[in-house]
C-alpha cells in the first residue's frame, strides 16, 4: 500500500500535477483562470521534472488558443500524448480543432477551469457557459466539484479517453475550484503508472500518421457518403460511459477513492432531490447532510459525466422515492425552453415514460433553475431556498437563486440570516490590499495548518479584476471534518484588518460572530489606539 501524501494546493496545481506527469506535450496559451496550469507545466519542464515514463514533457506557448489547439491536433496525429489548458473565449477559439479531434477519434484531454463567456460584459469569473458552448463538438465532459476531484478526474479523464478514443474536456469551476487551496491526497508516480494502460497508449501511437503505415484521414466528403460516415461513430459513444465507469472502478482499486458517473448523496428514501454539477454540488451535499440530521428526506445527485449523458445511469442514481427534482444549471441559454442540464433530465424522464421503464415510484415534478453565473455566490441560505422551493405547493420553475430579479421576477426568496456553520470549524477573514502580502501570508498559513496538522483546511482568496491595489479578503477554514463549504464566510470567529484605513470604509465587524477576535494592524500602541478608532 502506497503511503499517503497529503498536500495543500489549489485546483489548478492539482490538475496540472497529474496532466504534466501523464503527457509528453503541452501546447499552452494563458487565459484567466486557467493560466496557472500552463505556468506550472512550463516551470516544471524548465526544471527538468520528468513524467511517469522518465521524459521531460515539451511545453510550447503558442500565440493564441487557436494555435494551441492546432498544435495539440498536430502533435496527437504524430502519436504523442498531448494536452492543453484553457477557459472561456480561449476554449471557444479551440472549437474548430475540437470538432476534428473528436471526428477523428483521437484520445486527449483538455483541462478547463470553466469561466463565463463574455456577453453583455466580460467577466474573468466562473460558470459553465464555455463548457455548454462545446456540447456539439463530440467531446466527453467530466466535471470535478472539488480540488480533490479535479486532481483525480485529470487522471480518470485520460484513462477514459485512451480506452474509448473519445477526447475529453475535464472541467471544474473557475476561481471557486481552480484557486481554492484545499487539503488533498496526491496521486504518486507509481499509482499513475499503474493506472495508465500501456497497450492503449501503444494503440494511440500506432494510429499516428506515418509514411511507414499510410492511412487516409481528414478527407473531404460529399452527400453520397458524409451522413453514413458520421453515423459510424455511434458505437464509440455508446461504449464510452462503460469505459468511464471502468476507469473510475480501476481508480478506486489503486487510489482508494470511489466515483460513479452520477453519485447520489442523501436519505435513502429522499423525496426532494437536487441535480447539480461542479463546486455547487459540495454546498448542496453539505446542506443535505444538515437537513437530514433534522428529519428531512432530501438528497443530491452529483453529475460527474456530463457528456455523453447516460440516462439509464442517471435514473439508477436517483432514489425510487423521489417525487420532486430541482435541476440547477450554472449557465444561461437565452431563448431556450430550459437550460442544458435541465433539458437532459426532462428528456431522460420523457423517454423513460414513453418506453415504460420509469424506475421511480411516481413520476416526479421537475423544475429547473439558474445559479452562480460569473462566480455569483451560491451558499447555504441559497441551497436552503432551492429545497424550500421544492417543498412549496407549486414549485417555481425556471427560477434564479442568488440574485433579486425585480424585472422578470424569477428569483427565489433567500433568508440571508440562515446559517449552518458549526462551532467545530475555525473561520477566519483577513482584509488586505492587493500586493500587500496578505494573500501570500494566508496561503502559507493555511498550507502549514493543512500539512502539519490533522485538520482539514480550505483557503479561498477574493480579489477583483483590478488586482493590485484593490481590496483582498482571505477566507480561511479548518477543522476535524471534511470542508464542503464552497462559498464565502459570512460569520467568522476571527477577523483581521491589515490596513488601518479600512476602519473608515468597511464594516468588518459585520462579519464577526459574537465572541470573535478582531485583530488590527495599527500604527498606534495599545494605550492610544482607542482614541483613534472611528466612533
Amino acid at each position: 500500500m502506497t503511503e499517503k501524501t497529503m498536500a495543500m494546493i489549489d485546483g489548478n496545481e492539482a490538475t496540472a500535477s497529474v496532466a504534466h506527469r501523464i503527457n509528453e506535450v503541452c501546447a499552452i496559451y494563458p487565459i484567466t483562470p486557467s493560466s496557472n496550469m500552463g505556468e506550472f507545466a512550463d516551470e516544471w519542464s524548465a526544471q527538468g521534472r520528468q513524467n511517469i515514463w522518465g521524459t521531460v514533457p515539451d511545453v510550447i506557448e503558442m500565440q493564441s488558443e487557436g494555435g494551441a489547439s492546432g498544435a495539440v491536433h498536430g502533435s496527437l496525429q504524430a502519436g504523442a500524448l498531448t494536452t492543453t489548458f484553457t477557459a472561456s473565449q480561449g476554449l471557444l477559439l479551440m472549437i474548430p480543432n475540437m470538432y476534428k479531434i473528436a471526428g477523428e477519434l483521437t484520445s486527449t484531454v483538455f483541462h478547463v477551469s470553466a469561466r463565463t463567456v463574455a456577453t453583455h460584459a466580460l467577466s474573468i469569473f466562473g460558470d459553465h457557459s464555455d463548457i455548454n458552448a462545446c456540447r456539439q463538438t463530440g467531446w466527453g465532459m467530466l466535471c470535478g466539484g472539488s480540488v480533490q476531484e479535479a486532481h483525480d478526474f485529470a487522471c480518470i479523464a485520460q484513462m477514459a479517453s485512451l480506452a474509448s478514443r473519445i477526447p475529453f474536456i475535464h472541467f471544474f469551476d473557475g476561481f471557486r475550484t481552480s484557486h481554492e487551496v484545499s487539503k488533498i491526497e496526491l496521486l504518486s508516480d507509481d499509482q499513475l503508472r499503474g493506472l495508465m494502460d500501456e497497450d492503449q497508449i501503444r494503440a494511440h501511437r500506432d494510429r499516428a500518421l506515418s509514411p511507414d503505415r499510410p492511412v487516409i484521414r481528414g478527407t473531404a466528403q460529399n452527400p453520397d457518403t458524409f451522413f453514413q460516415a458520421r453515423e459510424a461513430i455511434n458505437g464509440f459513444y455508446d461504449a464510452c460511459p462503460g469505459h468511464v465507469q471502468a476507469a473510475m472502478d480501476r481508480f478506486a482499486e489503486v487510489a482508494g477513492r470511489s466515483y460513479g458517473l452520477y453519485d447520489y448523496v442523501g436519505h435513502p428514501e429522499a423525496e426532494h432531490v437536487v441535480v447539480i454539477m461542479g463546486s455547487g454540488a459540495e454546498a448542496v451535499h453539505e446542506m443535505v447532510e444538515w437537513l437530514n440530521e433534522r428529519d428531512h428526506k432530501v438528497g443530491v445527485v452529483k453529475v460527474r459525466l456530463y457528456r455523453p449523458f447516460v440516462s439509464e445511469a442517471f435514473l439508477k442514481a436517483l432514489p425510487v422515492t423521489a417525487t420532486r427534482i430541482s435541476v440547477l444549471d450554472r449557465t444561461k441559454e437565452p431563448g431556450c425552453t430550459g437550460e442544458p442540464l435541465y433539458l437532459d433530465v426532462l428528456s431522460t424522464f420523457a423517454e423513460a415514460r414513453a418506453e415504460n421503464r420509469m424506475p421511480l415510484n411516481a413520476e416526479p415534478v421537475i423544475v429547473g433553475g439558474r445559479y452562480g453565473l460569473s462566480s455569483k455566490e451560491f451558499n447555504a441560505p441559497m441551497v436552503k431556498a432551492v429545497f424550500d422551493n421544492l417543498a412549496a405547493a407549486e414549485p417555481k420553475n425556471h427560477f434564479t437563486v442568488g440574485i433579486v430579479d425585480d424585472v422578470s421576477h424569477t428569483s427565489l426568496h433567500v433568508d440571508d440570516d440562515f446559517d449552518i456553520a458549526g462551532d467545530d470549524v475555525f473561520r477566519g477573514l483577513f482584509f488586505g490590499l492587493g500586493s500587500d502580502g496578505t494573500v501570500g501570508a494566508n496561503k502559507n498559513s493555511i498550507k502549514i495548518i493543512g500539512e502539519e496538522t490533522d485538520n482539514f483546511a480550505q483557503g479561498y482568496f477574493v480579489y477583483d479584476s483590478k488586482k493590485a491595489g484593490a481590496v483582498t479578503i482571505s477566507h480561511l477554514r479548518f477543522g476535524q471534518k471534511p470542508i464542503r463549504s464552497s462559498y464565502l464566510i459570512k460569520k467568522a470567529n476571527f477577523v483581521a484588518c491589515h490596513q488601518w484605513v479600512f476602519l473608515e470604509k468597511y464594516d468588518m465587524l459585520g462579519y464577526a460572530q459574537p465572541g470573535a477576535t478582531f485583530l488590527i494592524n495599527s500604527p498606534y500602541g495599545p494605550d492610544e489606539i482607542w482614541d483613534h478608532l472611528p466612533k
